[in-house]
Protein backbone atom coordinates (compact mmCIF):
# COMPACT_ATOMS: atom_id res chain seq x y z
CA UNK A 1 0.00 0.00 0.00
CA UNK A 2 1.18 3.42 -1.13
CA UNK A 3 0.08 6.02 0.89
CA UNK A 4 0.54 10.03 0.15
CA UNK A 5 0.65 13.18 1.95
CA UNK A 6 1.00 16.82 0.85
CA UNK A 7 -0.40 18.78 -1.86
CA UNK A 8 -3.15 21.60 -1.54
CA UNK A 9 -3.57 24.60 -3.03
CA UNK A 10 -0.48 27.28 -3.59
CA UNK A 11 0.15 30.18 -5.72
CA UNK A 12 1.63 30.44 -9.06
CA UNK A 13 5.76 30.64 -8.09
CA UNK A 14 4.97 28.64 -4.21
CA UNK A 15 6.07 25.31 -3.34
CA UNK A 16 5.11 22.25 -2.09
CA UNK A 17 6.33 18.84 -0.83
CA UNK A 18 4.68 15.71 -1.27
CA UNK A 19 5.99 12.45 0.10
CA UNK A 20 4.39 8.62 -0.44
CA UNK A 21 5.52 5.78 1.77
CA UNK A 22 4.85 2.10 1.22
CA UNK A 23 3.57 -0.14 3.92
CA UNK A 24 2.94 -3.68 4.28
CA UNK A 25 4.57 -6.88 3.68
CA UNK A 26 7.21 -6.98 0.72
CA UNK A 27 10.36 -8.16 -0.12
CA UNK A 28 12.02 -5.32 -2.12
CA UNK A 29 11.38 -1.71 -3.77
CA UNK A 30 12.72 -0.95 -6.80
CA UNK A 31 11.67 2.41 -9.00
CA UNK A 32 9.75 4.73 -6.74
CA UNK A 33 7.45 8.05 -8.38
CA UNK A 34 5.53 10.26 -9.24
CA UNK A 35 3.00 10.57 -12.26
CA UNK A 36 0.37 13.16 -12.64
CA UNK A 37 -3.11 13.77 -14.13
CA UNK A 38 -4.44 16.55 -15.54
CA UNK A 39 -8.53 16.94 -16.14
CA UNK A 40 -9.06 15.59 -19.64
CA UNK A 41 -5.71 14.58 -20.23
CA UNK A 42 -3.61 11.18 -20.16
CA UNK A 43 -1.43 10.49 -16.96
CA UNK A 44 1.96 11.43 -17.49
CA UNK A 45 5.28 10.89 -15.86
CA UNK A 46 6.38 13.79 -13.45
CA UNK A 47 9.36 12.05 -12.03
CA UNK A 48 11.11 8.65 -11.06
CA UNK A 49 14.16 7.46 -9.04
CA UNK A 50 15.64 4.18 -8.42
CA UNK A 51 17.03 2.30 -5.84
CA UNK A 52 20.44 3.54 -6.10
CA UNK A 53 19.10 6.98 -5.81
CA UNK A 54 19.39 7.76 -9.59
CA UNK A 55 16.33 10.29 -10.76
CA UNK A 56 15.06 11.33 -13.34
CA UNK A 57 12.39 14.03 -14.93
CA UNK A 58 10.31 15.02 -17.39
CA UNK A 59 11.10 18.40 -19.34
CA UNK A 60 8.41 20.03 -18.01
CA UNK A 61 10.03 19.78 -14.57
CA UNK A 62 13.52 19.96 -14.54
CA UNK A 63 15.34 22.26 -12.46
CA UNK A 64 12.21 22.92 -10.29
CA UNK A 65 11.00 19.89 -8.54
CA UNK A 66 13.48 17.50 -7.13
CA UNK A 67 12.78 13.79 -6.28
CA UNK A 68 14.13 12.04 -2.81
CA UNK A 69 13.81 8.83 -1.45
CA UNK A 70 14.71 7.35 1.90
CA UNK A 71 14.82 3.25 1.51
CA UNK A 72 14.70 2.82 5.24
CA UNK A 73 11.16 4.79 5.61
CA UNK A 74 10.09 2.74 1.96
CA UNK A 75 9.46 6.64 1.25
CA UNK A 76 10.12 9.01 -1.54
CA UNK A 77 9.48 12.34 -1.80
CA UNK A 78 8.92 15.42 -4.57
CA UNK A 79 9.89 18.32 -3.81
CA UNK A 80 7.74 21.00 -6.06
CA UNK A 81 9.22 24.93 -6.59
CA UNK A 82 8.42 27.81 -9.09
CA UNK A 83 4.87 25.96 -9.38
CA UNK A 84 3.05 27.06 -12.44
CA UNK A 85 -0.63 26.62 -12.94
CA UNK A 86 -0.12 24.19 -15.55
CA UNK A 87 1.33 22.07 -12.68
CA UNK A 88 -2.39 21.32 -11.38
CA UNK A 89 -3.00 17.78 -11.42
CA UNK A 90 -3.42 14.96 -9.31
CA UNK A 91 -0.62 13.88 -8.40
CA UNK A 92 -0.02 9.58 -7.89
CA UNK A 93 2.84 8.20 -6.38
CA UNK A 94 3.76 4.92 -7.88
CA UNK A 95 6.32 2.05 -6.92
CA UNK A 96 7.80 -1.28 -8.13
CA UNK A 97 7.31 -3.87 -5.57
CA UNK A 98 7.60 -7.70 -5.35
CA UNK A 99 5.56 -8.96 -2.10
CA UNK A 100 7.24 -11.03 0.34
CA UNK A 101 7.55 -14.71 -1.48
CA UNK A 102 7.83 -13.36 -4.82
CA UNK A 103 10.80 -12.39 -6.66
CA UNK A 104 8.94 -10.06 -9.84
CA UNK A 105 8.24 -6.79 -9.16
CA UNK A 106 4.94 -5.14 -10.18
CA UNK A 107 4.02 -1.25 -10.51
CA UNK A 108 1.79 -0.12 -7.31
CA UNK A 109 0.03 3.21 -6.82
CA UNK A 110 -1.25 5.45 -4.51
CA UNK A 111 -4.97 7.26 -4.04
CA UNK A 112 -3.64 9.99 -5.96
CA UNK A 113 -3.41 13.97 -4.29
CA UNK A 114 -4.37 17.23 -5.73
CA UNK A 115 -2.20 19.86 -6.30
CA UNK A 116 -3.72 23.20 -7.62
CA UNK A 117 -1.78 26.25 -8.43
CA UNK A 118 -3.44 29.03 -9.00
CA UNK A 119 -2.68 32.06 -10.98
Amino acid sequence: QLVESGGGVVQAGGSLSLSCQASGSFYSITVMGWYRQAPGKQRELVSVISASQNPSYADSVKGRFTISRDNAKNTVYLRMNSLKPEDTAVYYCTADIAVTGSAEHLPHWGQGTQVTVSS
